[in-house]
C-alpha cells in the first residue's frame, strides 16, 4: 500500500517559484518556532517568518529553501506557501547567510521607505490644512 503524499507550491508575488509533488513531510518556521507537516495532518494556516523551509520528496531526500515571511496553507494534500522572496539551494550555511543578507536587509530598507513616506504624508497634510485656513 502506497502512503499518501502532498503537493507543495511555493508562490512569490510575481510568479510560481517551485512546484513539488510526492512530498512526504514539510518543516517550516513561525514566530513560535518550527513545526512539521505530514500528509494526514489536519488542514491549517500558519504565518511564516524568514527561515529555512525543509521538505522531503520521493525522488530526492531533504530539500532546503530559504523563504521570507509569508503564509503557509495546508488544505487536504495541497500545501501552498506564499512568501515575498525565496532562494533555493542545497548548502544550509549559504542559505542562512542569504537570509541574513537578503531578507533582513530588505526589512531595514522597508523601514527607511516607510519613514520617508510618513514624513511626506505629514507634510502634505500640514500644507493642505494651511491651505484650507487661508
Amino acid at each position: 500500500m502506497q502512503s499518501a503524499r502532498m503537493n507543495l507550491k511555493i508562490l512569490l508575488p510575481f510568479k510560481v517559484f517551485a512546484e513539488k509533488t510526492g512530498v512526504s513531510r514539510i518543516v517550516a518556521w513561525t514566530s513560535e518556532g518550527s513545526f512539521g507537516l505530514l500528509p494526514h495532518r489536519l488542514d491549517c494556516v500558519a504565518a511564516l517568518v524568514p527561515g529555512i523551509l525543509v521538505f522531503e520528496t520521493e525522488a530526492e531526500s531533504e530539500n532546503y529553501m530559504a523563504v521570507d515571511e509569508g503564509v503557509l496553507v495546508k488544505s487536504g494534500m495541497e500545501v501552498q506557501v506564499s512568501v515575498r522572496n525565496a532562494i533555493g539551494g542545497t548548502d544550509l550555511n549559504q542559505l542562512h547567510e542569504a537570509i541574513a543578507r537578503e531578507f533582513l536587509n530588505l526589512d531595514e530598507q522597508e523601514k527607511k521607505v516607510r519613514s520617508v513616506l510618513a514624513k511626506l504624508e505629514s507634510g502634505f497634510i500640514r500644507r493642505f490644512a494651511e491651505f484650507q485656513h487661508e
